[in-house]
């Protein structure tokens, strides 16, 4: 069974459909075509705002897009210290914005808190020696799996609103996060005072399709030429609109959701009755992060499970792995099912006896 990633399995049926059912006929090219206007309709209506919606392929190009709208060459971005955009893209978002400085921050369980976040703004700066402060990039769900609430992550926008940085808010599995809490779409982002959401399907259920959503439509000036110039506005832009047509017709995206949610609660709950397997931090959405004795996870390696080993700097201290033990992340997606967990378990338990 395959816990590396929710990007192992394929597209929900669902979407492969509108994919086919857009394939037909001739329609307007490079982002023009009506499904991408009905797309960025049906969004403003999710987020009860209006919006500005440019499609992507990746949440790489997604993120760098974004930030770049928001962050000068001279700027600096702070965000999480395990934040995709610092650990995982390549320098992504210091290309798409021509130099900005990433500054990470420290948190458990991915999180920033406010005090981090105010230390951080407030520490002394050396006029134009130093870059300016101008973005702050959050995570949701975080890349440890945990989530922010409407009233965490208001209280860090207005933090950084107080300092003059617009807010970008990675949401990779923004689905997973939404569809584990009670807030609403916009609570959780433009109410709170989130300017602009990379809201990623490509997870979730579609082919590889993301959209970056501007609350705040001034911010969103020049993505089109920055889209075209970094060679990720898709020609047949249909194949985009139409994943997404798919993805959230009849709230398609937060039931697809919400099955890699319950699948990733069925084998926490698993995991804690395990006496040699504890939980990092609670899990909030799809994904968890288990301690586990490295002999362990070598024989469930050797028996064919796929998960990855992971760093452990978000952790407490005195909660990280011991001698012999190592962190590791397990990741569900629609598609996982529980007599897959169900043998996961039994064999997590029997090895590690």
């Amino acid at each position: 069974m395959h816990f590396g990633s929710d990007n192992v399995v394929g597209a929900s049926p669902r979407v492969i459909e509108a994919i086919v059912a857009a394939n037909g006929g001739a329609m307007t090219s490079y982002g023009d075509d009506e499904l991408a206007q009905k797309v960025e309709q049906r969004l403003g209506e999710i987020f009860g705002k209006d919006v500005s919606v440019f499609l992507m392929a990746t949440g790489t190009a997604a993120n760098g897009l974004a930030l770049a709208c928001l962050t000068p060459a001279w700027g600096e971005i702070f965000c999480h210290q395990d934040a995709h955009v610092m650990t995982d893209e390549c320098g992504g978002p210091e290309q798409w914005t021509g130099g900005a400085k990433l500054t990470p921050l420290p948190g458990i369980g991915g999180k920033i808190v406010p005090e981090t976040l105010k230390a951080a703004l407030e520490a002394p700066r050396r006029g134009i020696h130093s870059v300016k402060p101008a973005s702050l990039s959050l995570t949701n769900l975080t890349e440890c799996g945990t989530a922010y609430g409407a009233d965490e992550t208001r209280e860090l926008c207005a933090i950084a609103k107080h300092h003059g940085l617009a807010v970008h808010l990675d949401g990779a599995r923004f689905s997973n996060a939404l569809a584990g809490g009670k807030a609403t779409p916009a609570e959780l982002t433009w109410k709170a005072g989130v300017d602009v959401l990379c809201l990623g399907a490509t997870k979730n259920g579609a082919l590889a399709a993301e959209a970056v959503i501007f609350f705040d439509k001034a911010l969103a000036e020049t993505a089109n030429y920055r889209r075209m110039r970094g060679g990720h506005l898709i020609s047949k832009g249909r194949l985009l609109s139409s994943q997404f047509m798919g993805w959230l017709q009849d709230d398609h995206w937060l039931a697809l959701a919400r099955k890699a949610n319950a699948a990733a609660a069925r084998l926490a709950a698993g995991i804690a009755r395990q006496n040699a397997l504890r939980l990092a931090w609670p899990v909030n959405g799809n994904e968890l992060f288990v301690v586990m004795p490295e002999a362990t996870e070598q024989k469930l390696l050797a028996e064919g499970y796929k998960f990855y080993r992971w760093r452990d700097a978000s952790m407490p201290a005195a909660e990280r792995p011991g001698k012999g033990e190592v962190l590791c992340r397990f990741v569900c997606s629609y598609q996982t099912e529980d007599a897959a967990i169900d043998g996961f378990l039994a064999s997590a338990g029997r090895l590690a006896a």
